[in-house]
């Protein structure tokens, strides 16, 4: 489980390639390395990653075919930077809402609007995952747990104040960027369940 509060940004520092397979190698930033073992969870970019090897700062992890067909990171090239969170424990605080790092689909940056003291990106995402994007709720956008500003067909924004910009990969994203979506749960399960039951009372109808 996670919290979606990015702790840092982690450079790509090596990548194996192989068949529906990569391995690569970050280097996290020095708070986060503590008390890392083998097998454990962290959050690239919002996708829960299994740690495969630890050399002090630099861990290694791999995605299979599955995580590279859902997300942006089989796109990564060495220097690149991904927003990483260890998983969450018991007795923390959870200033975002609650993740799975499991990634639903990708979207695309349409637009950014930067003012002084603020900024406005626009997404859209595919249009059968529209029906779980509400103004006022939750997303996540590359781990970054966010609340929806305006929702307007399959397109929505988020608004970002300096710190989150700071803190995380968003500051960099430019329109046409594949961006990792992950869909607030409870909000997909009510609306799964409401479909349901309205099909069902639709056939009974019939």
């Amino acid at each position: 489980m996670f919290t979606g509060i990015v702790q840092g940004m982690a450079e790509v520092v090596a990548i194996e390639e192989k068949q529906d397979f990569r391995r690569h190698v970050v280097r996290l930033p020095q708070a986060l390395t503590g008390g890392i073992e083998l097998g454990a969870s962290i959050a690239h970019n919002g996708c829960c990653l299994t740690v495969t090897e630890v050399n002090d700062d630099l861990v290694a992890f791999d995605l299979m075919a599955e995580t590279l067909r859902l997300t942006n990171l089989g796109a990564l090239q060495v220097g690149d930077r991904v927003n990483v969170e260890r998983a969450a424990k018991f007795g923390d605080e959870i200033g975002g809402h609650a993740m799975s790092g499991h990634i639903i689909c990708q979207a695309r940056v349409e637009e950014v609007l930067r003012t002084p003291n603020n900024c406005t990106v626009w997404f859209s995402l595919p249009a059968e995952f529209a029906k779980y994007v509400l103004s006022k709720g939750y997303i996540g956008i590359d781990g970054c747990s966010l609340t929806i500003g305006s929702v307007e067909g399959n397109r929505f924004c988020v608004h970002l104040i300096p710190e989150t910009l700071e803190r995380t990969i968003i500051q960099f994203r430019q329109p046409g960027d594949a961006i990792n979506i992950e869909i607030d749960p409870q909000t997909q399960a009510i609306v799964d369940t409401v479909e349901r039951v309205l099909a069902q009372r639709n056939s009974f109808a019939i």
